[in-house]
Formats: C-alpha cells, sequence, structure tokens
C-alpha cells in the first residue's frame, strides 16, 4: 500500500497540521495509508543526511510529511536517503529550496516560489458535517506575548451575545485562559462551559462540525480556521493587542474578505453563513495530487 509518512515531534499544534494534510490526501486518494514517525536524534538526522544511509523499519513511503522546527533535518535526512519529495508546513528555518514544498501561511509572507503555496492560517483536520439549527460556540483564548487581557470587556460581550441572540450555546476555554476569567464563564447564565482541561482530544471537532455559529476570541488564530474549516459562521470578540504583528494583519484581512464578523459590527441578528467552503487542507492537497507524486 502506498505510504505518506508524517514526521511528528509529538506537539499537537504541529500533529494536527501534518495530519490535516495527509488525511485530506486519503480522501483524495482512497488507497494511501498514513504513517507516523518521531524525528530522528539531530546527529542520526545529520548522519543520514551527509552518508544517505539510514535503517528504517517502514517501507518506503512516497511522500513525507512535517510540522515543526524539529522536524526540518529529519524532512531532508529522509529525502536524501529515500530520494522521496517532503513537504514542510510552516515557514521553516532552514532555506526553503531545500524542501520539495513549502505550505506557509499568508500572514508569514511567504515569497512566490514554483514549491511555496501560501495558506490562509496552519492546516487542520477539522471538517463539516450537517449543521445542527441554533447551535452556537464560544471559545476562548487568554493573554500571550501578541495580546493583553481585558476580562471585563470580553465578559461583557459574552454577555450581550447570549442576551441579544439566544440559543443553545456551548463555550470552551484554552490552556491561555486565566482561571478568573474561566470562573466567572463557569458563573454565567445561558451557556455550557467545558474547561479546556476537561475535553477529550477529538471532541471541539466534533462540535465544530455541527454548530452554526462559532464566535472567537480573535487572539485564537487557530481557533478561528478551525471554525472557519468546519462551514461555521464566524464573530470575533476583540482583545487589546500589544502590536500589529502577523497574528492580527491575518485577522484583520478576514475581516476585509468578509470571512469573518466584528463584535462591533454585529447587527445582533444571526451571522451570515460563509459565502464559500473554506477547505485549506482539501485545496492544498489538490495541489500537491497535481504535481504527480501520489
Amino acid at each position: 500500500m502506498v505510504q505518506v509518512l508524517v514526521v511528528s515531534d509529538g506537539k499537537a499544534g504541529h500533529r494536527n497540521q501534518s495530519l490535516g494534510l495527509a488525511e485530506a490526501l486519503v480522501r483524495l486518494r482512497p488507497g494511501l495509508s498514513i504513517e507516523q514517525v518521531a524525528p530522528m536524534p539531530r546527529l542520526q538526522a545529520l548522519f543520514a543526511l551527509i552518508f544517505g544511509r539510514y535503517a528504517l523499519a517502514q517501507d518506503k513511503p512516497a511522500l513525507v510529511i512535517g510540522a515543526g522546527h524539529g522536524t526540518h533535518l529529519t524532512l531532508l535526512a529522509l529525502k536524501r536517503c529515500w530520494r522521496v519529495p517532503v513537504i514542510v508546513l510552516m515557514k521553516p528555518s532552514l532555506p526553503l529550496a531545500l524542501f520539495d514544498l513549502c505550505l506557509i501561511p499568508e500572514h508569514d509572507q511567504p515569497p512566490e516560489r514554483g514549491n511555496v503555496i501560501a495558506t490562509k492560517g496552519a492546516l487542520n483536520r477539522v471538517g463539516s458535517a450537517a449543521k445542527v439549527a441554533g447551535s452556537g460556540m464560544i471559545l476562548v483564548g487568554g493573554p500571550s506575548k501578541s495580546n493583553g487581557w481585558d476580562e471585563e470587556r470580553l465578559l461583557g460581550q459574552i454577555r450581550a451575545l447570549i442576551e441579544r441572540s439566544p440559543g443553545s450555546w456551548v463555550l470552551t476555554t484554552s490552556r491561555r485562559t486565566p482561571a478568573s476569567t474561566q470562573e466567572k464563564l463557569q458563573a454565567m447564565d445561558g451557556v455550557e462551559v467545558y474547561p479546556a482541561g476537561q475535553t477529550a482530544p477529538g471532541w471541539l471537532p466534533e462540535k465544530l462540525a455541527t454548530a452554526e455559529q462559532c464566535w472567537v476570541t480573535e487572539d485564537s488564530v487557530s481557533m478561528i480556521y478551525e471554525a472557519l474549516s468546519a462551514g461555521c459562521a464566524v464573530g470575533v470578540f476583540g482583545v487589546p493587542w500589544k502590536r500589529e504583528g502577523r497574528l492580527l494583519r491575518g485577522v484583520n484581512r478576514l475581516k476585509e474578505q468578509g470571512l469573518l464578523t466584528a463584535f462591533e459590527q454585529w447587527s445582533g441578528n444571526s451571522l451570515p453563513a460563509p459565502k464559500q467552503a473554506f477547505n485549506e487542507a482539501g485545496r492544498c492537497a489538490g495541489k500537491v495530487i497535481a504535481r504527480g507524486w501520489l
């Protein structure tokens, strides 16, 4: 069976990106299988890269995918040993020309090159399903090096949302959500709260798939893209930004494209349904297939 090999550094976000692409490839080529391996130790990867020899338990795959700086040397070593194309997700720390294909988010301002595809955010594994009428998700992030946190402003926005648009609201937090914010959210009426630490790995994608609407704090960029991938109508709660960096530029671009509704611009009615499908993993998988690698 033809294999797609995913080099995974064990970080959930990186694995989510790589499997998002790999699973989209399987949907287009049902005969494919997916295998996962950890990166080689650095010295072992350097040896394999220099000498082109490495003993592997796996059969030679058709394609190798990886995300995260810790996978880069292993990707290049496997490319040299196996003579197979390698795909890196996110902007690599090594020269772009070393990789067969680089999938880089638009907010990282990738150059226009034959081996570069600009993506709208990081790829993910989220898909859409039949929507449940009146269902909505609220996704709450927290402070980071890029943004501050105005707890009272956020709580006021969420209360206004529930009052003006009553329905079946389910809220989840993130690892960055301050404990005081989580406590006040759990005491709020009109919403079911599921703290991030108490949900199973597949819980959020499953909930997003059937939700009609989703409101996200705009610092949670990965969750914004997951909500869009799930086919939700998406609104964003504002947070205080420390600087106008690449993440804020990416969010503002989505607003300009009509893919997000800012809370300040919200009319109070149901959010408008997406005008077009948002499936970056599928789009990129199609471009990979078009290159004749599978």
